[in-house]
């Protein structure tokens, strides 16, 4: 008889309370999954939502220019202008070269240690030369951390240390002292950007930059110039088409969200097969919630698909993009309030330990970016308490398992020894049977 086959099966009988348990683990860490899934779509729709409640999200412009020599970007809060003007100047970083007669030569004045360096007419900065060759000042200088940079060139007409500004413009222009030869020659003079609007002596102006990026000519726009030029007129229109993207993206944002709840608690009559959340309440009632933000419309207002977003037959939301700019265009502070509109009754409350607590009360007169703020951020905290309650439950059936391998261990342990003592009982009793064999075969047979 194998006893230890025997003693596997009956362990394997011992532990079905302890798969159970791990089974239960298992399915647990898959609805943590299911819910961080669920969370991340929803952080995803708060910050899609908060960014609908900027101001500057909706003054997004659309730069053009009359020159290819001159290009303008515009960021969020761009207001619409025009403005044309002359370049005439561009920014330079500063260049200077000292000549040596060879790589050995020595780089500094006679007796000197130090090289000067002076950035914008500042105070000079000393820079410590421990090895006085041309490379070495070059060393010195680049460990110097300073906005000037050091090479050394082999050229036609020797050696040469060039000196350069990392950045343009006369602030960082530089002077150096301390080189064998006195001053090094500047080859290109730090120089600033400058654009001319109008005509100086009849009320025009200049503007000028360090660079050949100047902001503030129109707000929210950078203008970029790369050559000197006259006449050039950088536009700025307000880019409807682009704050259209912004509602689709808050709005995929939306169905992100409940295209993940669907798919985390979908459950198909007849499979064996059930995801995660299947019958989980929570999950659907975030869904609920969202689906409840569109459908009810603004006070005041009426319902948002009047600017092109309403729930379809299958629980997910449109976007009329056309509908959208058509309402956009023609009354721009109407759609906005029915997108951005807070309740002014609803306000953010302070706890106990000061800390601000965000307002989570929905109601008719919010606009439809602050209702699904609100809700993402509600369903965040419901979730990430739901999460916590899973892992607490994990914790707690891990104990259980670890409490189950002690309880096995020492079961094991005793069935060895209870069928140990059996085989040491069936050793005997074949002992016996084959002794009693061996005396029945001795007696004598009977004639």
């Amino acid at each position: 008889m194998s006893t230890s086959s025997l003693i596997a099966q009956l362990m394997q009988v011992e532990r079905v309370p302890q798969t159970q348990l791990q089974s239960k683990v298992t399915t647990q860490q898959k609805v943590q999954t299911a819910f961080q899934a669920i969370n991340t779509k929803l952080a995803s729709l708060k910050t899609a939502a908060d960014d609908m409640l900027k101001e500057t999200s909706w003054q997004l412009g659309k730069a053009t220019s009359s020159s290819s020599s001159v290009t303008a970007t515009t960021t969020p809060g761009t207001v619409p202008g025009s403005v044309t003007f002359n370049v005439t100047g561009v920014a330079k970083a500063q260049v200077s070269t000292a000549k040596y007669a060879s790589a050995t030569d020595p780089a500094l004045a006679g007796g000197v240690t130090k090289v000067g360096i002076s950035i914008g007419g500042a105070a000079a900065a000393d820079v410590n030369v421990t090895t006085n060759t041309p490379q070495g000042v070059a060393d010195a200088i680049n460990a110097a951390g300073l906005t000037v940079r050091a090479s050394v060139l082999t050229t036609d007409q020797g050696t040469v240390l060039q000196l350069s500004s990392t950045k343009t413009g006369t602030d960082y222009g530089f002077a150096v002292t301390g080189l064998a030869g006195g001053a090094p020659d500047d080859i290109t003079l730090a120089d600033d950007a400058v654009i001319e609007v109008g005509n100086l002596a009849a009320g025009g102006y200049t503007v000028t930059s360090s660079s050949n990026a100047f902001n503030g000519v129109l707000t929210g726009t950078t203008v970029n110039v790369t050559k000197l030029e006259n006449n050039v007129t950088v536009t700025v229109d307000a880019d409807n088409e682009a704050v259209a993207d912004k509602m689709k993206a808050f709005v995929d944002a939306a169905n992100s969200v409940l295209t993940e709840i669907s798919t985390q608690t979908t459950s198909t009559v007849g499979s064996k097969t059930k995801q995660p959340l299947a019958g989980n309440s929570t999950a659907r009632q975030i869904s609920q919630t969202v689906l409840g933000q569109i459908g009810t419309g603004q006070d005041g207002y009426g319902s948002f698909a009047q600017f092109g977003v309403q729930l379809d037959r299958y629980g997910k939301l449109t976007f009329d993009r056309a509908k959208f700019l058509t309402a956009y265009a023609a009354d721009p502070a109407k759609v906005m309030d029915a997108v951005m509109a807070e309740d002014p009754a609803v306000q953010p409350t302070t706890d106990s330990n000061g800390y601000t607590v965000p307002k989570s009360k929905l109601t008719p007169v919010m606009g439809l970016a602050e209702r699904l703020s609100i809700a993402a951020n509600n369903g965040k905290t419901v979730i990430t308490d739901a999460i916590k309650g899973s892992e607490s439950l994990v914790t707690d059936l891990n104990k259980r398992i670890d409490a189950w391998d002690l309880r096995l261990e020492k079961r094991e342990a005793a069935l060895r020894r209870q069928f140990s003592n059996l085989e040491v009982s069936l050793g005997k009793l074949n002992q016996q049977s084959t002794w009693l064999a061996g005396q029945i075969s001795s007696l004598p047979t009977p004639e």
